[in-house]
């Protein structure tokens, strides 16, 4: 299970309660989303508890533990993911003092959570270092190379086309169109993908933030000009 995750014994600012919880939580978060075939599966969550790790370390004031503990349970109550996100909160509000995490603790990591998903722009901000690190370490995820394989991937796993030239990116779309309106692969760069960058919350967030969305860009000119057989 998540090998390549860095060894959380090696987390120096975790102390060995916490250890414990969060080997806890891997496990937790593992059986509910090893099976995922939209591309919020484990390794999903892998990679934004790295981006998270690495974030947290370089902005100094947040708190690891808090972090962590968003990172690894940000998805398992996603409302693209499980049938009732109200039932999924409460599963996780159950979980977590079972593990003995502290109420304050359950307080800052539920907001986080609760809070952090893009939705089409339409979600209230964080505001908690430990948010904007979350929420910083979960947008890397959806830009850059990755974030391309992981848009086309959903898209397939949603049935929509790659590109239909004649439907244009839309603008000040409800959450309901956001989720289940007419759309494409390519439509989703423009209605989320492209604008992540300039929604980062951390410096460190931005700055990595650059050079993926360059990626994202550069990827937009090959396609169109292979679309139009110009390369």
């Amino acid at each position: 299970m998540g090998e390549t995750m860095e060894d959380i014994n090696q987390i120096n600012e975790l102390n060995q309660n916490e250890i414990y919880i969060v080997e806890a939580t891997k496990r937790y978060v593992f059986e509910q989303l090893k099976d995922d075939t939209s591309g919020h599966d484990w390794w999903h969550i892998h990679r934004v508890v790295s981006n998270t790790i690495k974030l947290a370390r370089l902005e100094k004031t947040a708190n690891m533990f808090i972090c962590v503990m968003a990172a690894l349970l940000h998805d398992v109550i996603d409302d693209k993911l499980v049938e009732d996100e109200v039932e999924a909160v409460e599963a996780v509000k159950q979980f977590m003092p079972e593990q003995s995490v502290t109420t304050e603790e359950q307080a800052s990591i539920l907001s986080i959570i609760c809070h952090m998903s893009f939705k089409g722009g339409q979600q209230a901000p964080l505001s908690t270092i430990e948010g904007f690190v979350v929420q910083d370490a979960d947008r890397l995820d959806a830009i850059g190379a990755i974030g391309i394989a992981r848009t086309i991937y959903y898209s397939g796993h949603k049935g929509r086309p790659i590109h239909e030239p004649e439907l244009k990116p839309r603008e000040n779309m409800s959450f309901e169109d956001y989720r289940n309106g007419k759309d494409t692969a390519i439509m989703h760069f423009y209605e989320k993908l492209l604008k992540l960058k300039d929604l980062m919350n951390t410096e460190s967030g931005r700055q990595i933030a650059e050079g993926r969305h360059k990626y994202l860009v550069e990827y937009l000119e090959q396609f169109y000009a292979e679309w139009d057989a110009e390369r």
